[in-house]
């Protein structure tokens, strides 16, 4: 049964757009890796859907994945984009002789359960948390530095342990990891994970 989604969803290339059509009934956009920057009419298109429709932008978690995601978000409103990350999986897709670069799995090597959980993921905040009254209290950057993973000496390290347990690519920033932490969990669960990874309590 495919997973009907209302937003357009962005990814980098031809199969990506092949193994997410097995999984979505909705519309998908590549961009054909770089080629997007100069793609003016794409762009143009990758702009109308998110005004009408909205765009959830699902690229690969290498560094390249990164800066198409960072390019895209950089010109489309906030409020009408969502991200959809893939764990850093690493390991080669059946149809390259040679792994790439990092060594990671693009979308179109990922089970099906990681790209479902992905995009559940991203459209967390309007399927879990209807308004901010039924989330609660709100992760901030203070929590991140008083939790030591933002703003202090052995942060990186720290916040490379949380983000893996998150299943989530080492690549995101701290803005980022935020968002996607106030969209995936409450607080309490925030700091119960913080606890169990930092302080070895368990309850």
């Amino acid at each position: 049964m495919l997973i009907k989604v209302k937003e357009a969803i962005i990814v980098e290339g031809k199969y990506d757009k092949i193994k997410l059509s097995s999984i979505v009934d909705g519309l998908i956009i590549e961009t054909n890796g770089f080629r997007i920057f100069k793609d003016k009419k794409k762009l143009k298109l990758i702009r109308k859907l998110a005004n009408e429709r909205g765009i959830i932008i699902f690229t690969d978690s290498d560094a390249s994945g990164f800066v198409i995601r960072n390019y895209l978000s950089g010109l489309m409103p906030k409020d009408k984009v969502k991200h959809a990350y893939i764990p850093d999986v690493y390991g080669k897709e059946k149809r390259k002789e040679k792994y790439s670069k990092e060594g990671k799995l693009g979308v179109e090597g990922l089970e099906n359960c990681l790209i479902i959980e992905s995009l559940n993921n991203s459209a967390m905040s309007m399927k879990t948390f209807a308004n901010n009254s039924e989330k609660g209290k709100q992760i901030t950057k203070l929590d991140f530095f008083d939790d030591g993973i933002y703003g202090k000496n052995n942060s990186y390290e720290k916040r490379k342990i949380f983000i893996k347990n998150l299943n989530l690519p080492e690549y995101l920033s701290v803005n980022a990891l935020l968002d996607v932490v106030n969209n995936i969990m409450t607080f309490d669960e925030y700091k119960k994970l913080i606890s169990t990874l930092f302080y070895g309590n368990n309850d």
